[in-house]
């Protein structure tokens, strides 16, 4: 049997869950607290006992899933810039990129609302913070422009190559081979 704290932890869970589901079919704007609080079987009471606000909840499931994001940077700016570091960096992003899935398939079907809401800023500004680390400012443009398009890479094969060929997880994998390539030769040419 679970503690109280699980218990909680495992509430939160789902109402993140279903939140998201939501959000992603009706739209962030077209869906209530009440729709949440129906589909979960609960109150809006006991709702409001975990979250006060649709952005509410959409922060702590940004959070939860970005949480990744942060240890990425931090531990890629203590690397040297080698090829070998930016591969597994890349490598890494991809795979964060993939346990973040649910929210991203919410930036894409929500990205009128995204401009209103704090989460925009927020990932834009680790989006930064991860270029940051992966490419070289004093590096020709063509370079610096390969390494952006490494990232925007991953970031594609999140939702653009949906209408391909393959199961998820081989285009994952193609992207993170095409962004990889990309660094290699930024790398190569400086």
């Amino acid at each position: 049997m679970g503690t109280h704290t699980q218990r909680r932890t495992d509430t939160r869970q789902r109402i993140q869950d279903v939140a998201l589901e939501l959000f992603a079919e009706q739209g962030y704007e077209k869906t209530s607290l009440r729709e949440i609080a129906e589909r979960l079987e609960v109150t809006k009471a006991a709702l409001y006992y975990h979250f006060k606000t649709k952005e509410d909840i959409l922060i702590s499931v940004f959070q939860d899933l970005t949480g990744p994001l942060d240890e990425l940077v931090a531990w890629g700016e203590a690397q040297e810039r080698t090829l070998e570091f930016k591969k597994e960096l890349l490598r890494r992003y991809s795979e964060a990129l993939n346990q973040a899935a649910p929210l991203f398939r919410f930036m894409q079907e929500n990205q009128a609302a995204l401009r209103d809401l704090k989460i925009g800023e927020l990932f834009k500004d680790r989006v930064h913070a991860l270029l940051g680390v992966l490419k070289d400012d004093s590096a020709p443009l063509p370079d610096q422009v390969r390494c952006v398009s490494a990232l925007f890479t991953l970031h594609a094969s999140m939702f653009l190559l949906k209408d391909l060929d393959g199961d998820f997880e081989e285009k994952r994998l193609a992207a993170l081979e095409v962004a990889v390539d990309l660094v290699t030769q930024a790398h190569q040419r400086a």
